[in-house]
């Protein structure tokens, strides 16, 4: 597969005006539905098919679009970041404009005033050195309540759910960091699933290919129901917000005021000629708990699915955990930078599964953005399985980047899962933090085995599309407190892996 997609879509009567410049060639496409069907329910896998076919850079036609396909790291870096100034602006798709949301968010506004009074205020109060300093001891507290948890499931031999137990964690990081209290619980469990099958059912309708964008005049028909549901799912959270809003300002009235970022953004908002009111301040906080926690969750859920499929490696990542913390208690945020092959992991998990195969629509601002000789109007997506670039690239292998110097930070476009360039993810330092943390803490405490006699070589690995990647099916696995001596049976489950 390609390494990277970068798939640039635009409407079709924009390339009618260039001259001299040609068009990439691309599969046969059908009168009316262009190459729709050959999309299918898993875009980043049938569009890494046919760039294999048709060449790093791909058109192809998607109804009333145009969309180019580049897949190559070249390529990504001409987008990314030659000739990023004009291709950073953003296509909101139908879901996304159910509630005027891309008006109103700081992921979708093209960056401009409003775009970088946004983000600058996010990354002061959430996401610079400083403030994630200031807040590690919330994280810590957040893990060490998980790992609670996952002590008393190990007392009772209950397997743990990977994706929920980590999107609770996630999910309590950012709303401590937000409003100063929880949004999950482990123990209400109807509240929590609740919870999470919105913020997921929402990254999902936003994701999936749409009618609506593929032909926009059919748009107000709704044919999938979706910009219906996003509606109902961006209200349901709305209210959630305003309810803090309200509890935040009587708190503020009585002199009892939290230091929270939802404190910090009512403050401005009371300030003369403020850019903010109660409903953009909501749109702000449904960008940073969607982007947030779901982001997160998945990678650990997804790399805890490699590490259980590769027992010899979690034994590995195990070993280098416990040799560097067993001086202390618990894992700390700084131990990570002392955990070479865990990061290693993380990346290998990101490679092989990037949080979000395809990134927030891009556009360009410019009549004559040329990749190599093509001209090129971006939406963004990636992906990296080349095997060009990367040994037996669909084996999960942490060692190919140890000694490499190959970061996820937008630097190198051999793997970039959060993007590049100025519209690179904000959230970056603190997922960053979260997954690593997470990630360490689970393997440190515990050994894992699967429920009920499943062998690793069996587990269904299938991913359920959407603007994030999840496994379809969730890992469920039983944790075993390291210090507990294993019994003959979990002992020969081990020792026939090794």
């Amino acid at each position: 597969m390609s390494l990277l997609l970068l798939c640039f879509i635009f409407f079709l009567f924009t390339c009618s005006g260039f001259e001299g410049a040609k068009i990439s060639t691309g599969p046969p496409r059908l009168t009316l539905l262009g190459n729709i069907l050959q999309i299918g329910e898993k875009p980043h896998r049938s569009l890494a098919d046919l760039s294999r076919i048709y060449g790093s850079v791909m058109t192809l036609k998607l109804g009333w679009l145009t969309t180019v396909v580049i897949s190559s790291p070249e390529a990504a870096k001409e987008v990314l970041k030659t000739h990023d100034h004009v291709l950073c602006y953003r296509i909101s798709t139908d879901p996304v404009r159910a509630t005027g949301h891309h008006e109103r968010s700081f992921a979708w506004l093209p960056p401009f005033g409003r775009w970088r009074f946004l983000r600058k205020i996010t990354t002061q109060q959430l996401f610079s050195t400083r403030s994630l300093e200031a807040t590690k001891h919330l994280r810590m507290r957040k893990v060490q309540e998980l790992m609670s948890f996952v002590d008393r499931c190990s007392e009772r031999s209950v397997a743990v759910n990977i994706a929920r137990a980590s999107f609770i964690t996630s999910l309590n990081i950012i709303s401590n960091a937000l409003f100063s209290t929880n949004l999950a619980s482990f123990d209400d469990s109807e509240t929590t699933d609740d919870f999470q099958n919105v913020v997921l059912r929402m990254m999902e309708i936003a994701g999936k290919p749409n009618t609506a964008d593929f032909f926009p005049f059919l748009g107000f028909l709704d044919l999938q129901g979706t910009r219906k549901e996003a509606r109902l799912c961006m209200n349901k959270l709305f209210r959630v917000f305003q309810r803090f809003i309200d509890t935040k300002r009587s708190l503020k009235a009585s002199r009892n005021k939290e230091n929270d970022m939802l404190s910090f953004l009512l403050d401005i908002s009371q300030e003369k000629e403020s850019e903010l009111d109660d409903d953009g301040i909501k749109h702000l906080l449904l960008d940073l708990i969607l982007a947030g926690a779901d982001t997160s969750s998945s990678t650990v859920e997804w790399a805890m699915a490699e590490l259980l499929r590769n027992p010899k490696m979690m034994v590995k990542a195990q070993e280098e955990i416990r040799q560097v913390i067993r001086r202390n208690d618990a894992v700390r945020e700084l131990d990570i930078f002392e955990l070479p092959y865990l990061q290693a992991v993380v990346k290998e998990t990101l490679r092989l599964h990037p949080p979000s195969p395809f990134l927030i629509p891009r556009t360009s601002e410019s009549d004559d953005v040329r990749i190599f000789e093509f001209i090129c109007i971006p939406k963004n997506t990636q992906k990296g399985r080349d095997p060009n670039v990367w040994e037996n690239p669909t084996q999960f292998k942490p060692e190919r980047f140890l000694g490499r110097e190959i970061d996820v930070k937008g630097n190198d476009f051999e793997l970039i899962p959060f993007g590049a360039g100025k519209r690179i993810c904000p959230g970056l330092p603190l997922g960053f933090r979260i997954v690593h943390l997470v990630l360490a803490s689970l393997l440190y405490g515990f050994d894992w085995k699967y429920q009920n006699g499943i062998f690793p070589e069996n587990v269904d690995m299938s991913e359920a599309f959407g603007v994030t990647l999840h496994k379809a099916e969730p890992i469920c696995a039983v944790p075993i407190k390291k210090h507990v001596r294993l019994t003959s049976s979990s002992f020969l489950y081990f020792s026939t892996y090794l």
